[in-house]
């Protein structure tokens, strides 16, 4: 565990220090351009999420469902992987590169597609945006396989840590938009050309640099790269027919994202697609922290048993990492749950504005332990090589979602809710998704480990969510001191910041004084994650 532990604080430590430049990012793009309320703020996210949406179609499934097991087979060869992986990032930027240009020309299509309920000056602008943003696919995909390639080879720290270096220069470039133009500038008509390039550039040139920076860390892995064109005899057949179905996965997803999207720009001027993705960032910070970080340390020692038919040690894997990652989300559910007034302050220019965002994060986070879970269950599937079965739970959620989102537009069609309720009700139809996966994902996860038992773990759980009883009332009752919904905790970001930690802090108190009151073991777990996390906040070194 002593391992694992190192590993997860190190990629927890800078996910930290990411999130937290990241909140500064997200801040200053509100004081930018808004959020609740912002036409121009909804034509920027539906621009900026395009690359994003893209690169999970053609890249992201692929590099962390295929790319890691097989560098860690390729390990065994006579040159150690190297021919094996300069191939492979050979033809990752090939494709990569064709699919930046494509997207770039059908740009106008895909904001067609993904807005067509904003009006012409909003879909000009978002489009104006889109030509600025997309070049970020080419990046992301380098950032991504490079990555993995480091992670593969068990050095994680510069994957979790260089994207401060993103968050830095938006912070620099966003700083220097409200310096010379001030904001927040909401109303489409009020952006000219020259605040478009401004914002649409920063935003790209911070993912350009973060998988720069990532580049400079390569000699660590020790792998001889070179380019290679010769991609015969590199297993593409049987790659191929991984990636069908991850494909296919990532695709039934997107999908789903789609319906989403459209939905949601029907919302635009209320509580449209800039909310729901504030309320995604902000439950995104526990979900990173805490399950991104466990199951990366995690993923490259389970895909090595899966390799060597250790099945019995692949379950106790399983087991360990579910219930390190659930001990942690249970408190940060309670405690962002009970503090979601306040932070939402901070990503908003009103009170009003705030209540809607944090009913939409309240939303989010019912699905955010068992978004955890799945995680650790989807990744256990790619460490057997088989990106089937994950196809079809992810049918699952693409049919809720997707459903949910549908249903929900009809509902505000007929006037039975309101169309500022879309986002909240988007959220909810994603948690509701996820829960649905859970049943089903365990189901076909015992086709390969038939003799998995989880009885100690759901025991585990159990403790975990009588604690979190304990510690929404804590916070709950701290929020209702510091005057509730009318209080001083929504009275600006500051006092947001302010007041949404103290909440926070309270919430995980009780949360962690109900663990010990109920004698769970994990307390312990939690203290050396933690100290380990102090150390590497201290000296963030890989």
């Amino acid at each position: 565990m002593s391992g694992h532990a190192a590993a997860s604080a190190l990629i927890g430590a800078g996910t930290i220090v990411s999130r937290a430049t990241g909140v500064v990012r997200s801040i200053l793009l509100v004081s930018v351009i808004g959020s609740y309320g912002s036409r121009a703020a909804d034509a920027f996210t539906t621009a900026n999420m395009l690359p994003t949406s893209i690169y999970e179609i053609i890249a992201a499934g692929v590099v962390t469902g295929i790319v890691v097991p097989q560098i860690v087979r390729s390990s065994v060869h006579s040159d150690g992987g190297d021919r094996f992986i300069s191939k492979l990032l050979t033809l990752g930027t090939v494709v990569l590169v064709a699919a930046t240009l494509l997207a770039i020309i059908a740009a106008p299509l895909l904001i067609a597609l993904y807005a067509p309920l904003y009006t012409a000056q909003q879909q000009s602008l978002a489009l104006s945006f889109a030509y600025w943003c997309l070049p970020q696919l080419l990046f992301y995909g380098l950032y991504g396989l490079i990555g993995e390639v480091l992670n593969a080879r068990r050095v994680f720290g510069p994957y979790s840590w260089v994207p401060t270096a993103n968050n830095i220069v938006s912070i620099v470039g966003f700083g220097l938009i409200l310096f010379l133009y001030g904001g927040p500038t909401t109303r489409v008509a009020d952006w000219d050309p020259a605040m478009v390039a401004l914002l649409g550039a920063t935003a790209t040139l911070g993912i350009a640099i973060q998988a720069g920076l990532l580049a400079f860390f390569w000699r660590r892995t020790r792998i001889r790269l070179r380019p290679d064109f010769r991609w015969r005899g590199m297993g593409l057949r049987q790659l191929s027919r991984l990636a069908l179905w991850t494909l296919l996965t990532v695709v039934a997803s997107q999908l789903a994202g789609l319906v989403q999207s459209i939905v949601l720009s029907a919302a635009s001027g209320a509580a449209g697609y800039t909310v729901l993705t504030y309320a995604w960032l902000v439950f995104m910070l526990p979900h990173s922290i805490v399950t991104l970080s466990v199951s990366t340390a995690y993923y490259t020692r389970l895909a090595e048993l899966a390799a060597e038919k250790r099945l019995d040690l692949v379950a106790a894997n399983i087991q360990e990492s579910i219930r390190v990652v659930t001990v942690f989300a249970f408190g940060f559910m309670v405690a962002i749950a009970a503090a979601s007034g306040p932070v939402a302050r901070v990503f908003t220019s009103d009170r009003v504005g705030a209540v809607t965002l944090a009913w939409v994060l309240c939303a989010f986070l019912v699905g955010l332990v068992p978004s955890g879970i799945l995680v650790i269950l989807r990744r256990a599937f790619f460490s057997f090589n088989d990106t089937r079965r994950p196809f079809y739970f992810a049918v699952v959620q693409m049919v809720i979602v997707a459903a949910g989102a549908a249903l929900s537009f009809v509902a505000a069609s007929l006037g039975y809710v309101a169309v500022a309720q879309l986002a909240l009700l988007v959220a909810l139809s994603q948690s509701i998704a996820t829960i649905a996966q859970l049943p089903v994902t365990l189901r076909l996860l015992r086709r390969h480990l038939p003799d998995l038992r989880l009885t100690a773990t759901w025991r585990a759980l159990g403790r975990f969510a009588l604690a979190s009883v304990g510690g929404l009332a804590g916070g709950v009752g701290a929020f209702v001191l510091l005057g509730g919904a009318a209080g001083w905790t929504l009275n600006g970001r500051v006092e947001g910041a302010v007041g949404g930690g103290i909440v926070a802090l309270v919430a995980l108190g009780c949360y962690v004084g109900a663990l010990a009151l109920l004698r769970a073991p994990e307390i312990g777990l939690m203290a050396v994650m933690a100290r380990r996390l102090r150390l590497r906040l201290r000296t963030p070194r890989s």
